[in-house]
């Protein structure tokens, strides 16, 4: 099987206990999510580190990463790098591994350093903290910045948005990378990249009117426009659950 590797250089010495990633990550049992792809973090080294083992592709896919376009776990690798490049914070990738069986890639892996962080945006999402306020507007002048920077997250999901407290405020840190655009974005269209959060109108309020005084948007549209995104993702996300409660026979979702 042919193995394939990239690493920054002060990983490289890592390449060794890379290559045998595959035994490694089998055997080891610190999941912490596990659905198309998985994650564990496994010390590696004596570093703390996060191991995604991406979903195998069908032999379709299998052809078109190796030949035509880039595989996801190469994304996420030099995705990294292109963020960390424009000081954006994303956990310190150390290794993009891939593994090629009869000439296609069939196993691919994307490690980086453990980021510590308190919660993910989804907790002030959810429960009632006192700074909430003030973790919204400070996330949308954070999602500001992105913009600013030409990086659009097509993820840009509670679960990916990792924050942790500072003595100057909060760190905002971004994961789950390998669908990604770098190109100019206006304000106005940066106010649909709020439509993942399912967020409530009262919490799209906060983050439109920080967003629109950094923009320069009229606050109104800013709101209005945050909502109207996020309410068609609402749409389209229940539409789609209940179709596939339909399609495994549970007629109730038709009333």
């Amino acid at each position: 099987m042919h193995f394939q590797y990239e690493s920054p250089s002060q990983y490289a010495y890592l390449q060794a206990t890379c290559e045998h990633i595959q035994s490694i990550f089998s055997h080891d049992d610190h999941s912490i999510h596990k659905a198309r792809n998985e994650l564990k973090i496994i010390e590696l080294e004596g570093i703390k580190t996060v191991v995604k083992s991406f979903k195998i592709p069908h032999l379709l896919n299998r052809i078109v990463y190796t030949f035509l376009r880039e595989g996801k776990a190469h994304k996420s690798y030099h995705n990294a790098l292109r963020l960390l490049e424009l000081n954006i914070s994303t956990p310190q990738p150390i290794a993009l591994i891939e593994f090629f069986s009869s000439g296609l890639l069939k196993e691919s892996f994307f490690i980086s350093e453990y980021f510590e962080y308190d919660f993910t945006i989804r907790t002030p999402l959810l429960e009632p903290l006192e700074e909430r306020e003030a973790i919204f507007t400070a996330f949308a002048a954070y999602t500001y910045d992105l913009h600013q920077k030409g990086v659009w997250h097509l993820d840009y999901s509670p679960g990916n948005i990792l924050i942790k407290r500072t003595d100057e405020g909060y760190q905002f840190s971004i994961v789950d990378i390998n669908r990604m655009e770098f190109r100019p974005i206006t304000p106005l269209e940066g106010c649909e990249n709020f439509n993942k959060l399912w967020a409530s109108d009262e919490e799209l309020e906060i983050m439109g009117r920080e967003y629109a005084r950094l923009s320069g948007l009229n606050e109104t549209v800013a709101i209005e426009e945050m909502k109207r995104h996020n309410d068609a993702n609402k749409q389209i996300k229940n539409f789609k659950k209940k179709l596939k409660r339909i399609l495994k026979g549970d007629f109730s979702a038709l009333s």
